[in-house]
């Protein structure tokens, strides 16, 4: 038995190491109780809790924490690491009140104090947004941004948070934080939503994957690998979204029809553990499912590797539980971005970006690092939606019996104060017409309908759809005359969705891939006429259609007749190209053509973004304003001469496409 605590941890580590951590945990209990005085008590029951924690024994943890917090209050780990243990168990209100009892024990800390403070404000700002406790989380995490600013998740939360509650401006800053450094940690997605701005856009993701995707210590080689196109192409989709979510729905057809003779189709999932139709649907589809959420990314790539995975696809993108470090470290030779997420990657290891020619129109190239290749219309649709069998009654949707019926139902988050005060003054010109919207939190609800009422509009024109089951909330649709897309963010599978059950969609054209894509859905769905030029437009053209008796079910007919020859519905269509740019890109890798990603300049112009965006929420910053600000750069310094100086993206575009 050793005697000092010292000897303690030397001989659990050994035994750790050599046995296994049941064993050394074991030997923290018989210790501790030999040793009831020992003034480093609480340290060794922390220990132990560690090692029991990495045993499986997760009770025998928390017992262990607590021990730890009744001999010592003030050691602060243990408030942190219980907290977690709680969690784990699905005690997310206990754990919150671990972490706020550490932050409450500590109102001025300074060194390591400082850390644990941190932490301890790291978690509950996770937790509390993970259980829709939006407002006490954005205040956790304004707290760990106030002791440090240089914190880009909890900036990046911070901020999504914000966007979610429908707060206006967005990005507003405090004493001694500007509102320039919280832009600077944006996430891409909620650049997306408040930015119709490719430029920043692609430079921002730039940014990010440098800063959150560690360079992997391997990278695998597949030199040795060029030859003739293989029998079955061996094709590999990572995502966390492979399951009952909107790109879990999308891809389910896509699977089953996916040419199993040519083509051998591989699932990595990084998902949640829960098991749902959706999942079992395309486990069964493929040919092997892979789970690779316990594994590390090294791990994780080494599958992949293994399984000799010639493409790979991200299906994730910048979005909740991503495994971009997986691509990092190059499990396959080609690598290809679609479907998870609007935009460019902006990595040197995503090789094509897979869209079509209205979310990347001829000219565009120069927004994306990889090379573009186009599907007819790139979003995949699941012909088989499960839905409702009975429509459910206004009445049961908190709608009134009567009144022409706006609806919205995409994300909170993607509300804009422009698009707002757009949706006010079509309800101030539509007499007795409503705005149903998706049910977010009571705060925000709460929030809509003040601003609403500050707009001349009775707040009870604001009705909220409760949150429904997938096959529930398609059939609530019919309920609704027109559908008003978000801008810039607009709408992407709650379009198709709105389309396919026979709801039309207005929406407004902009600049970026998240900006064009409901533009391109509207129009592959045969509905041109409701794409809008300008918020001037869009706003007239909903007041025309609730003003005309007849024109909002003329527009309903239109989609119902034209949905099974619609391009947005052509799924074997879809896979049948989809396939064909995978045999492109194979031939490419084989000709020693595979893409280089371009990131040229792209620093530069993130500095130029965080310089003229601040205070533009919703707004976009001309590819001029860009161009002239990297010519005078350039006449300071040496650039390479091949960088992007837009505007002259088709020139770029054309230039590559001589080359290829």
């Amino acid at each position: 038995m050793p005697a000092t605590i010292a000897e303690l941890f030397r001989d659990a580590e050994h035994l750790e190491k050599t046995q296994d951590a049941a064993a050394a945990a074991d030997l923290y209990k018989r210790w501790i109780a030999l040793h009831p005085d020992d003034p480093h008590l609480a340290a060794a029951h922390f220990n132990m809790a560690v090692v029991a924690q990495r045993a499986g024994d997760a009770h025998g943890a928390i017992n262990a924490l607590r021990a730890a917090l009744r001999i010592d209050p003030e050691f602060h780990p243990s408030y942190i690491n219980l907290g977690r243990a709680l969690e784990d168990l699905g005690q997310s209100g206990a754990a919150v009140s671990q972490w706020l009892a550490l932050v409450n024990r500590m109102p001025a800390v300074n060194g390591t104090a400082v850390r644990h403070k941190l932490m301890a404000l790291h978690q509950l700002g996770r937790v509390l947004e993970f259980n829709h406790a939006d407002a006490a989380a954005e205040d956790a995490l304004r707290q760990a941004i106030d002791l440090s600013p240089q914190q880009p998740q909890a900036v990046q939360h911070w901020i999504a948070l914000r966007q979610r509650q429908c707060k206006w401006p967005v990005i507003q800053g405090w004493d001694g934080v500007e509102p320039k450094r919280l832009l600077a940690e944006i996430s891409p997605l909620s650049t997306a939503v408040m930015f119709d701005d490719p430029v920043f856009q692609l430079a921002r993701n730039a940014s990010y994957a440098r800063q959150s995707i560690a360079r992997p210590a391997l990278v695998h080689d597949h030199a040795g690998r060029r030859g003739e196109r293989p029998a079955r192409l061996r094709i590999g989709y990572v995502s966390s979204d492979l399951r009952e979510h909107a790109v879990g729905f999308g891809l389910s057809e896509v699977m089953e029809l996916h040419d199993t003779s040519r083509f051998d189709i591989h699932a990595y999932y990084c998902g949640i553990a829960r098991e749902d139709g959706t999942r079992s649907r395309i486990r069964a589809a493929v040919g092997q499912w892979t789970d690779i959420d316990g594994m590390s990314d090294d791990a994780a790539a080494a599958k992949i590797a293994s399984d000799r995975i010639d493409i790979l696809v991200d299906v994730n993108g910048y979005t909740r539980d991503a495994r971009t470090a997986v691509f990092a470290r190059r499990p396959a030779p080609i690598a290809a971005n679609w479907f998870g997420f609007p935009g460019s990657m902006a990595t040197p290891y995503h090789h094509y970006v897979i869209a079509d020619p209205h979310v990347a129109p001829d000219g565009s190239e120069a927004y994306f690092s990889e090379r573009v290749m186009r599907l007819p219309c790139y979003q995949p649709n699941d012909r088989k939606r499960a839905i409702a069998p009975e429509p459910p009654q206004r009445s049961a949707e908190g709608l009134p019996d009567s009144g022409f019926v706006f609806c919205c139902l995409n994300g909170a988050q993607k509300i804009t104060p422009q698009v707002f005060a757009a949706w006010m003054r079509i309800l101030a010109a539509t007499e007795g017409s409503l705005l149903w919207l998706l049910d977010s939190s009571p705060d925000a609800n709460a929030r809509l309908r003040h601003m609403a009422a500050a707009a001349g509009i009775a707040p009870e024109r604001l009705c909220f759809a409760p949150k429904r089951a997938n096959p529930q909330h398609l059939a609530r649709y019919v309920l609704a005359d027109l559908f008003l897309d978000t801008f810039p963010y607009g709408a992407h599978t709650t379009a198709s969705d709105a389309m396919w059950m026979g709801t039309p969609v207005l929406t407004l054209e902009g600049r970026g891939f998240a900006a064009r894509v409901c533009a391109g859905l509207v129009r592959a769905a045969g509905m041109p006429d409701l794409v809008c030029s300008s918020l001037e437009d869009y706003v007239a053209r909903a007041v025309a259609i609730a003003a005309v008796p007849g024109a909002a079910g003329d527009l309903r007919r239109r989609l119902r007749a034209g949905r099974d020859s619609a391009l947005l519905f052509d799924t074997p269509l879809l896979v049948n190209n989809l396939e064909g740019l995978y045999d492109r890109m194979w031939d490419e890798f084989r000709a020693g053509d595979l893409p280089v990603p371009d990131l040229t300049n792209l620093d530069r112009y993130a500095e130029i973004g965080l310089a003229l965006l601040p205070g533009h929420e919703g707004e976009s910053i001309a590819p001029e304003l860009y161009a002239a600000e990297i010519a005078k750069l350039a006449a300071q310094e040496a650039l390479p001469a091949d960088g992007r100086l837009w505007p002259a993206a088709g020139q770029v575009a054309a230039e590559r496409r001589a080359a290829a």
